[in-house]
């Protein structure tokens, strides 16, 4: 049987990206490299580099997170990005979105150990929630998708101009050229590629942002949202 690997000590920079919430941070690691690796939500390869690829990764997202907002996380998986950013700002509403049982289990563990009162984990896929649901001001993804298939998923969740912050590797403004059509089609009025996390991480972690105007996910999903509004209005009035 293969020696499980060990994570390594938290970084300065953590203490300085996450402050009072420092302890439960590394709480947070110390799950991942146990129950998440059993579980299979992490590899046991990622384990040592868990907190400069992985937690602070995420973490220095809330740069270009506005304040006060609602956030979906969409296939939050072990909660990368969710969790981070949610240690970070307790000023955010955040609903972390998986569609796999074992994994809003992990989730949800988490969040109650943590004392995560602003984060609330909802078990389903994106397009089987939208309307189900309050739109949120910001979708943020990480390794769900290709960029014009996670816009699909995410960007109908949204409110009139709210944004997807979508972390991306060395792909991104490849994956940005390809979806061009598929966001127009979308409602996505602009595009743009950001490097966050200086002096935190090296690489700085990339964020594709879509930002869209007055109809979230375009003509395609208009109707679908307008049935769902009927839908929950009929429901609440039995």
């Amino acid at each position: 049987m293969t020696e499980a690997a060990e994570l390594p000590p938290a970084p300065e920079q953590a203490r300085e990206v996450f402050g009072d919430r420092f302890e439960d941070a590394v709480r947070y690691a110390e799950l991942l490299a146990d129950a998440g690796v059993q579980r299979g939500l992490i590899g046991p390869r990622e384990v040592p580099r868990l907190w400069e690829r992985h937690i602070l990764n995420c973490a220095v997202l809330s740069e270009v997170v506005p304040e006060s907002v609602t956030v979906c996380d969409v296939g939050s998986g072990a909660g990368l990005p969710g969790i981070p950013l949610a240690l970070v700002r307790e000023d955010l509403k955040i609903t972390l979105l998986e569609p796999l049982l074992r994994r809003t289990n992990f989730l949800t563990e988490v969040v109650e150990l943590l004392g995560l009162d602003h984060v609330t984990v909802v078990r389903g896929r994106a397009e089987e929630v939208m309307g189900k649901l309050q739109p949120v001001h910001v979708v943020t993804a990480r390794a769900v998708a290709p960029l014009d298939r996670l816009a699909t998923w995410g960007i109908p969740l949204l409110r009139p101009y709210g944004e997807m912050l979508a972390l991306k590797g060395d792909t991104a403004e490849e994956e940005l050229k390809a979806a061009g059509t598929a966001l127009s089609k979308l409602g996505a009025v602009e595009t743009s590629i950001l490097h966050v996390g200086e002096g935190i991480v090296d690489p700085l972690s990339t964020v594709v942002r879509v930002e869209v105007g007055e109809s979230p996910g375009g003509v395609r999903f208009a109707a679908k949202r307008a049935k769902a509004a009927r839908t929950g209005r009929t429901r609440r009035r039995r």
